[in-house]
């Protein structure tokens, strides 16, 4: 257990956070063809290799959530890409759920795949030098959703992951998130989102997850991108909180916030306004979109431009960072 303490503080060491980098197939061909880049085995190790091999990255980088593809792919200097995290001091992590599907008896809801062979699967990314996880669970609002049958579900799935994880040795990020989709308020986010983890948090104690060996990848408390009323980073800062502190214990070492349809800026305000006051728990990021799409149109496959990218990326990663303090300045986005 006091290697996955280690490990869990160390994901959320002051001025770092979490890259997001796991994205299935199906996204990052999407993701590619939004910049007029073809997805192949090829590319999108380019793709990778120009993020991971970024000089410098762990300036601000304690982790990286890698793919099963990426993880076995090697970079450009012949070295895996966990090979290459390590060496720098950054933690290989793994996405190892298997996505969702309909949720039986709630088919508008979800509910996340692959416990089926999980175990074996979590011995083999340990043995190829993971040393943390990740899972996602998605909560959908409006029409009656969500229904106390999907948080249930979900909360359970998670938390026998989590087990699972730690009675391997990698340390479980759980991801319940709620998604923005919709036009429901912030106050609906933060019903939701307290029901939420409340769930989630119940059923990790019933399955004995040591919270001090596991890290939380919530969503922030804001309205959905539909709603007329957007509220102000400070009010979003101030709801997500208020809502933390009334569901999550002490003892877990760190949150790690998803961007989800957050913008780069936006994401990285919001989790600056959190930041400027002392939290039980180490606040930081596990962003995807928000630290990769300027990188991503600033390459647009085009081997000439890596530099350029890398450098868009570096800087990304900075004004990132920053928010850890609370010490971002959202002037710098117009430099």
């Amino acid at each position: 257990m006091s290697d996955l303490m280690a490990t869990a503080r160390s994901l959320v060491a002051q001025g770092r956070g979490i890259l997001a980098a796991d994205e299935s197939t199906a996204t990052i061909t999407k993701r590619l063809a939004a910049v007029g880049v073809e997805s192949s085995e090829q590319t999108r190790r380019e793709y990778r290799d120009l993020l991971l091999g970024a000089p410098g990255v762990e300036s601000f980088l304690s982790g990286v959530i890698l793919y099963d593809e990426t993880i076995r792919q090697r970079g450009r200097d012949d070295a895996f890409f966990v090979e290459r995290l390590r060496s720098i001091g950054v933690h290989p992590g793994i996405k190892v759920d298997l996505g969702t599907e309909p949720l039986e008896g709630s088919p508008d809801e979800t509910i996340t795949r692959g416990l089926d062979g999980l175990s074996s699967r979590l011995v083999e990314y340990r043995d190829m030098g993971a040393r943390f996880a990740k899972w996602r669970a998605v909560i959908h609002i409006g029409d009656g959703r969500p229904t106390r049958q999907a948080l249930e579900a979900n909360a359970f799935v998670l938390a026998r992951y989590a087990k699972a994880c730690q009675e391997v040795g990698l340390v479980p990020i759980v991801e319940p998130e709620v998604l923005m989709d919709g036009d429901h308020s912030i106050e609906t986010c933060f019903d939701v989102t307290e029901r939420t983890l409340h769930t989630v948090f119940e059923a990790l104690w019933q399955h004995d997850v040591a919270l001090e060996g596991m890290l939380l990848k919530p969503n922030m408390v804001i309205a959905g991108k539909g709603c007329a009323e957007q509220a102000p980073p400070d009010v979003v800062a101030s709801e997500t909180l208020r809502c933390l502190r009334r569901t999550v214990p002490a003892a877990v070492p760190g949150i790690v916030f998803l961007s989800g349809g957050q913008s780069a800026a936006q994401a990285t305000h919001h989790l600056s306004e959190m930041n400027h006051e002392a939290q039980p728990w180490q606040l930081s990021f596990s962003y995807g979109r928000a630290l990769q799409d300027e990188a991503l149109r600033a390459w647009a496959g085009d081997d000439a431009k890596v530099d350029t990218a890398r450098k868009v990326f570096l800087r990304r990663g900075a004004l990132t960072a920053a928010a850890r303090s609370g010490s971002y300045d959202p002037s710098e986005e117009a430099a």
